[in-house]
């Protein structure tokens, strides 16, 4: 057997081994040297791993100047409020100089309005609780104090005139205007450090602060632009831009102003630091007010007038009215544009009525539904004022009259957004009557009618009064029974002649041929040829009478409605007798037929028995 000194370690002094070895005190702190700037705050975290005693551990700051290295100043500690040497007191009693616990075994030292005279290396100190010392008891790092170089200032908008520098400049924008803001951010830090340069907007007579700054877009320390939320769809349309001319000017672009983007406008500029352990740190902050913006919508600015006043005319006489669009409005161009056009109510009805004619906001005029054909011109006679002008007014074109103006601003992609809309005041206008008076009476020639014949219905019209030139026009109609009564459908167009003499043939009921002609100047004719069963209804003329004006337009002075002319298809007395000899000898054709296959059918029964 060997001596005991040669034998190998037991297992339970092996572990005891590894155990010292694993669990020796470690105190963590950032790696160094970190830069801040003067006048800012900085946080410096340190904890406290492989310890033994309680949970919940004391921490003691020192700082050691430069100028006199080997000297410890007491900073703060957790367990003793008079740790702080004089010349941090006044400081740690005012909360300038902190210390806050973060867990048991990990704290944070927090100093605001950083000092030229905190530069120095910073030791985080961990008073012994384990059974024997070993490890680490305290961490180092190493603060630099740089001076504050960072210049923000405000550029003044080339658009306006400038104010006093204090007071900063109050703009005006038109909205679906571009608004345009620069500022200038500067540092000359001796550090590689990066800037980030961001535009905000507080609502109008908001106090200024983080709380009431809304982003509007800013250039992040790694080169990225970005917006604010209720910006982020405008940047990525287009109509937001943030660019950077030079050496230190910056330039934002709003495009399309809208009511909202009304405010106080503030550039602000970060300085960022990247620490040796590749995070980026925040070292110097300023803000300069740039502009208080005011966004001069359109709606509170778009106004209507019309002239002249109310107007009487007679029939074929022309009809002029104009429509001036007023206001403090941005002319026409690349953010604005504008439409004009009139809107007609009859007298007496309700609502703006329907379009007559419009300029769009690329100045092309169009006529409205019912007017197509008519000589109605749309035109702009200056800058602001339109003229609507119907060469031959009828007496359908009596009503009120409205001008309705709208404003847009172009968006992303040149696309229009109305922005206000306005409508003048009721303007009325009334066209003559021309007095005359037009009858009908329509009857069916020869009194009965027979199937197979043709029947002429003929229409009288009587005229009293009227312009001279008059012209007629007739149509005939046809209402169709069922079951024994008139139907609820509308009356069937059969055929008509127009005040040109041009005809026009509808659907005849029984679908045969079907004639239409003028027989005297005031004597109408339908013919309906071969007639049958299916033609039987209630008949009747429309005349209608018409002028027409130099214009070469056609109006309506009149109309008027014949009474109803039953025409009923009778049979011939033969029909009526071959009748009852028909059936007789279908039914007889039938019963023969029956009583032969009856027959028929026993016979060849019994022949099959035999």
């Amino acid at each position: 057997m060997g001596a005991a000194g040669s034998l190998p370690p037991s297992p339970p002094l092996l572990l005891l081994m590894l155990g010292v070895g694993c669990c020796a005190r470690e105190v963590l702190v950032p790696e160094g040297p970190l830069y801040r700037v003067a006048g800012t705050s900085i946080t410096i975290p340190c904890n406290v791993t492989g310890y033994e005693g309680p949970a919940q551990q004391d921490f003691e700051w020192f700082l050691y100047r430069p100028e006199v290295p080997e000297a410890s100043l007491g900073i703060v500690s957790t367990r003793d409020p008079r740790f702080p040497y004089a010349v941090f007191g006044p400081r740690v009693a005012a909360g300038e100089v902190q210390v806050q616990r973060l867990r048991g075994d990990a704290v944070v030292l927090s100093i605001a309005r950083l000092q030229a005279q905190d530069a120095g290396v910073y030791e985080c100190y961990t008073p012994s609780t384990d059974a024997h010392y070993l490890g680490s008891y305290s961490g180092k790092v190493e603060l630099r104090v740089l001076p504050d170089v960072l210049q923000v200032s405000a550029t003044s908008p080339a658009t306006r005139g400038r104010q006093p520098h204090t007071s900063p400049p109050r703009l005006t924008v038109h909205e679906g205007q571009e608004l345009a803001l620069s500022c200038l951010a500067r540092t000359s830090t001796q550090k590689h450090t990066h800037l980030a340069v961001s535009f905000g907007r507080a609502v109008p007579k908001a106090p200024v602060g983080r709380a009431t700054l809304q982003e509007v877009v800013g250039l992040r320390p790694d080169l990225a632009v970005e917006a604010g939320a209720p910006y982020a769809e405008r940047l990525a349309a287009g109509e937001l831009r943030l660019g950077k001319e030079g050496a230190d000017r910056y330039h934002m672009v709003v495009g399309g102003a809208q009511a909202e983007d009304a405010g106080t406008y503030h550039c602000t500029a970060a300085e960022w630091i990247q620490d040796p352990d590749g995070s980026w740190a925040q070292i110097a902050e300023k803000r300069a007010v740039l502009a208080h913006v005011d966004v001069q919508t359109l709606s509170s600015q778009l106004a209507v007038a019309v002239a002249p006043g109310e107007r009487r005319i007679g029939p074929g006489e022309p009809l002029e009215l104009l429509c001036n669009v007023s206001g403090a409005l941005p002319p026409s161009g690349h953010h604005a544009a504008y439409s004009v056009g009139w809107e007609m109510a009859p007298a007496g009805a309700p609502g703006p009525g329907r379009l007559v004619a419009q300029l769009d906001t690329e100045g092309v005029g169009s006529l409205g539904p019912g007017y197509e054909g008519r000589h109605i011109a749309m035109e702009k006679v200056t800058s602001r004022t339109y003229r609507l002008r119907l060469q031959a007014a009828q007496p359908g074109d009596a009503g009120t009259y409205r001008c309705l103006a709208k404003a847009y601003v172009r968006g992303s992609g040149a696309r229009l957004r109305e922005a206000a809309s306005a409508r003048s005041r009721p303007l009325p206008v009334h066209v003559r009557e021309e007095g005359m008076v037009l009858e009908a009476a329509a009857w069916l020639a020869g009194g009965a009618v027979y199937r197979g014949e043709t029947a002429s219905l003929l229409c009288n019209i009587s005229v009293r009064g009227g312009p001279p030139g008059l012209r007629l026009a007739t149509s005939w109609w046809v209402e169709r029974p069922e079951a024994g009564e008139l139907s609820s459908a509308p009356a069937q167009l059969v055929g008509s002649v127009s005040q040109d003499g041009v005809a026009e043939l509808g659907v005849r009921p029984g679908g045969g041929p079907v004639s239409v002609e003028f027989v005297g100047p005031r004597s109408h004719q339908l013919r309906l040829h071969s007639l049958g069963p299916k033609d039987e209804g209630m008949y009747h003329c429309a005349p209608s009478a018409w002028v027409q004006h130099a214009d070469d337009s056609w109006y309506q002075v009149g109309s008027a409605r014949s009474g109803p002319v039953t025409v009923y298809p009778y049979m011939h007395a033969l029909d009526t007798l071959f009748m009852p000899l028909l059936v007789g000898a279908g039914v007889a054709l039938v019963t023969g037929a029956a009583i032969l296959s009856t027959i028929t059918c026993c016979f060849m029964k019994r022949l099959r028995k035999r």
